[in-house]
């Protein structure tokens, strides 16, 4: 299964073409897409305007779902965090930690366009959709 990070959903509802935005609008009828808690959230408060925000919401609900948190993520999450300062990997925002967390756990495959995730592929083996 692939997660869907909030950095390619918020290019896909701005319109901006790339790799991973027509990676992911191919994908939408092909392949099992997962979105969760936290990426909802990321998404959804960016948006202005109400139709726009319900289209987003009818996109995002047709998705598989979970949790992206809980006690066995939150405890691995603050363990990979601090690998990747030990690793010498300044890490910016937590929430992308317990996100790659997720997928590792998971077994599932992350599709992203944000570069804090590069040190977890080559440090935590997180895996990356392509």
């Amino acid at each position: 299964m692939i997660l869907v990070d909030s950095s390619v959903w918020i290019d896909y509802f701005n319109g901006v073409a790339s790799p991973a935005t027509d990676l992911l609008d191919n994908l939408l009828d092909r392949e099992l897409l997962l979105t969760g808690d936290l990426i909802l959230m990321e998404v959804l408060q960016g948006f202005r305007s109400e139709r726009d925000l319900r289209t987003a919401q009818r996109v995002l609900g047709q998705l598989a779902y979970s949790d992206l948190g809980g006690r066995e993520v939150a405890l691995a999450a603050a363990h990979n965090y601090r690998k990747l300062r030990r690793a010498g990997v300044t890490v910016r925002k937590t929430i992308d930690v317990a996100i790659a967390t997720f997928c590792i756990l998971g077994n599932h495959r992350l599709l992203h366009t944000d570069r804090d995730f590069d040190p977890m592929v080559k440090h935590l083996g997180l895996r990356l959709a392509s």
